[in-house]
């Protein structure tokens, strides 16, 4: 029974998909990283300012040291 369920499901998935695929163009990897940085808004937020911290600290350290 669960066999029947899952192949009606599956089949009705690539139906939708079919569906969208020709109406819609797939969307590009700009639009799913922003949807998936909205998903994870905290998380993306963290690593931003750490990168951030980081990458100024590092520059702040080369010219304290090349001075």
């Amino acid at each position: 029974m669960s066999n029947l369920s899952s192949s009606t499901q599956n089949s009705e998935q690539t139906e939708v998909e079919k569906n969208t695929s020709t109406t819609e163009p797939k969307p590009s990897y700009v639009k799913l990283a922003m949807r998936n940085m909205v998903r994870k808004g905290g998380t993306s937020l963290k690593h931003f300012a750490l990168t951030t911290i980081t990458l100024i600290s590092i520059l702040v350290g080369l010219a304290y040291l090349t001075r």
